[in-house]
């Protein structure tokens, strides 16, 4: 049994170690900060953790088996984050190419809108916004 063990711990960790390398590959390799922000967190994520089944296979104690346990949970907390954060920085100093998005969840938050819009309202150009208009309705309304 000792034998099956140790040969599905060193599949993991080759592929885990194959999955890293793909990572690292693919951060120097592609053009775009979110090819990048890809590349450095979903198959760098999945190869720590093949790395780290491949660690807990071999070694088979109660401590290192806790202290796997907390590094792969601190890593599956820290990388979404990371990249969260990674991307809304590009996103906002505008290093993202939106053209190449098939949805832009975030154009009418951009910081240049936002600011334009202060500005109209301060000068009286502000937007209507919809319960603008149905306030309005509401007044022709009771007007007539």
């Amino acid at each position: 049994m000792g034998t099956v063990v140790d040969w599905l711990a060193a599949v993991a960790l080759v592929s885990g170690a194959l999955l890293s390398l793909a990572a690292g590959i693919g951060v120097l390799r592609f053009p775009d900060v979110l090819d990048r922000m890809h590349a450095a967190t979903k198959p760098q994520v999945l190869g720590v953790l093949l790395l780290l089944v491949g660690l807990a296979l071999r070694l088979r104690t109660a401590e290192d088996l806790g202290m796997i346990v907390l590094v792969g949970v601190f890593q599956l907390a820290t990388a979404p984050v990371a990249a969260q954060m990674i991307g809304r920085a590009a996103y906002r100093s505008g290093r993202v190419d939106r053209s190449l998005l098939d949805v832009d969840e975030l154009a009418d938050h951009r910081p240049e809108r936002d600011e334009q819009r202060r500005s109209d309202s301060r000068s009286g150009r502000g937007e209507r916004r919809r319960g603008d208009s149905r306030s309005r309705r509401g007044e022709q309304r009771r007007g007539e």
